[in-house]
């Protein structure tokens, strides 16, 4: 069997999880040719890893304006995106006008116009996008479906979803690139497009109409002057006075981010320790959602990303009963140590209230790796032999926009204070 060939955009921190995969496990079905970046020292770096981590040989290196060069002199089958996410799009549409399929990291992309425009080239160009959404493959969110499918509890007509991010991880996305909103649409597009997807996933359906409240409440340096904070730095490596701050990030004190961070920091400034306590942030720490969905189910969502404890409660009420789902989380900060560690679970449970029985506790399969599992299920499926999915898991560019459109009609809808309906967004070519 012949193998297929990628190419990488994006060397920072979930560019590992892909190239690991195919520099190991993976090696017989696929083949890594090229890094591309904006950060020559970064993919240098990235390199290093392939050669001594995995016994894998170097790849060439292409600066970001050489991206068409890339794929002329590489010829991949396929593109994996894992830049920046307001970049995503260049390289998605770039790299289907010239003949390659994409593999793309969530979000797809960061608002209603640069979705558009992913729509417009995958029917101009017929070639395939993916979204890699981890958490569908989780042995406990496929549970969840396989229960939904079964009609355990009946129609679903309203779910609740509720997820803490702590002030380790939550924390994180105020410190790098994520604290300005253009650069990945704030957290209700970056990081709730996981959440969204899980639920047009659970449930079998579309948004139709959001509204969204969200503001800055915790992070920022107004807020933390309000609690008497006096003192501020704007990036902790270095500093004295983050010395004692438990929320600052020192990149020369983990070989891993200093090499991918710190090292690199002279060819682009990029600085990945900020301040979660500094100005210039842009997203929201805290957001409340309610989205009305074409099959009529309602859900209302929050995210919090200041918690004492990292995780997730889920009910979903139906016509012939209730499923509540309660996941405690290993909390992890980005590229700071084991991929595993990453979404790994901490405690899981899932009870099942049918109408009038008593409730079941649902046995749930232990998964092994990040994501609650769900990372090596989707590597496999990715670079491994296809199988049959009962639960059609892969997801594919509409999937990948429809769980952005709810984070983007959030997202208008906190500004304009008005509900938004998603088909006024973008528009379906099927």
């Amino acid at each position: 069997m012949s193998r297929k060939k990628y190419v990488l955009v994006g060397s920072g921190g979930r560019a590992e999880f892909f190239y690991g995969a195919i520099a190991s496990q993976y090696k017989e079905t696929s083949e890594l040719t090229a890094f591309c970046d904006t950060n020559q020292t970064r993919m240098n770096y990235a390199n290093k890893l392939l050669e001594e981590n995995y016994g894998y040989p170097r790849v060439a290196t292409y600066k970001a304006n050489e991206f068409d060069r890339m794929i002329e002199e590489q010829k991949p089958d396929a593109v994996i995106v894992t830049s920046m996410d307001r970049t995503h799009h260049i390289y998605i549409i770039r790299a289907m006008e010239l003949g390659c399929d994409v593999i793309t990291e969530k979000p797809m992309t960061v608002d209603e116009n640069k979705c558009q425009d992913i729509l417009d080239a995958v029917e101009r160009t017929g070639r395939e996008v993916r979204v890699t959404f981890n958490y569908r493959y989780a042995p406990h969110h496929t549970k969840a479906r396989e229960l939904i499918m079964q009609g355990a509890i009946g129609q679903v007509t309203s779910v609740h979803f509720e997820w803490l991010l702590n002030t380790m991880h939550g924390a994180d996305y105020f410190r790098r690139w994520h604290r300005d909103k253009r650069n990945g649409g704030g957290l209700l597009v970056h990081k709730s497009t996981h959440h969204f997807d899980l639920v047009n996933y659970w449930i079998g359906s579309q948004p139709e109409e959001v509204f969204a409240y969200g503001d800055l409440l915790y992070y920022g340096k107004e807020n933390a002057e309000q609690r008497g904070v006096t003192n501020f730095y704007e990036r902790a490596t270095g500093n004295p006075l983050a010395k004692e701050d438990p929320f600052a990030l020192h990149l020369d004190e983990n070989e891993h981010l200093k090499a991918m961070y710190l090292d690199a920091e002279h060819e682009d400034g990029y600085r990945r320790d900020q301040s979660v306590f500094g100005d210039g942030i842009s997203i929201e720490d805290t957001m409340g959602v309610i989205v009305k969905y074409r099959n009529k189910a309602i859900l209302t969502y929050s995210l919090n990303a200041y918690m004492p404890w990292e995780g997730y409660r889920i009910a979903f009420n139906g016509t012939k009963g209730r499923l509540e789902m309660t996941i405690v989380e290993q909390s992890y900060v980005n590229s700071g140590g084991d991929k595993a560690l990453e979404g790994a679970l901490k405690d899981k449970r899932i009870v099942l209230f049918p109408m009038w029985e008593p409730p079941v506790e649902i046995e749930l399969e232990e998964g092994e790796g990040g994501h609650g599992g769900g990372d090596p299920v989707l590597l496999n499926d990715i670079f491994g032999t296809p199988v049959d999915d009962p639960f059609k898991r892969a997801a594919n560019h509409i999937d990948g926009a429809r769980s952005i459109l709810t984070g983007i009609a959030a997202n208008r809808s906190i500004r304009t204070g008005m509900p938004v309906k998603v088909k006024d967004l973008v528009k379906f070519h099927r």
